[in-house]
């Protein structure tokens, strides 16, 4: 059983990106198993910067697009409020990430999460009792 795990916009872009075959097979099985296990989280923001460049940077139809974000909202969808947004500043301001970065942090911890996976985090790196997981330097 997998470990609940948020998954950043980069890992499920890859699911789609025919350019990147190993990275493309790690981000499916990882999406697969976590749909499996019921332990993947995502959040609205990484929803539509998933729709956002899907569509623009791999070409795919909206349509098909459309169809792939339902699926990925059979995840838990963590939807941010006033106090996650104050805290994503905080967290930019006290660890330097970009205010993106430190939104989907706040939105793994208060989704419960465990495990970041990322690779715009530095492996390896514990944040706030999350622990930052860049799959495809694992091979997972």
């Amino acid at each position: 059983m997998s470990v609940r795990s948020f998954f950043d916009t980069n890992v499920l872009l890859y699911a789609d990106d025919e350019f990147v075959p190993t990275k493309q097979r790690c981000s499916r099985d990882l999406v697969a198993q976590h749909r499996r296990d019921g332990t993947g989280v995502v959040s609205l923001q990484v929803l539509q910067e998933y729709f956002v460049n899907v569509t623009r940077k791999l070409g795919v139809d909206p349509l098909i697009a459309r169809r792939k974000v339902e699926i990925l909202s059979e995840f838990d969808v963590a939807s941010p409020e006033i106090a996650d947004i104050l805290a994503a500043i905080d967290l930019h301001r006290l660890h330097g990430f970009s205010f993106w970065d430190a939104l989907i942090l706040r939105s793994a911890q208060q989704s419960g999460c465990r495990v970041l996976l990322s690779e715009d985090f530095q492996e390896g790196r514990e944040i706030d009792g999350i622990q930052v997981v860049n799959p495809f330097r694992r091979g997972k």
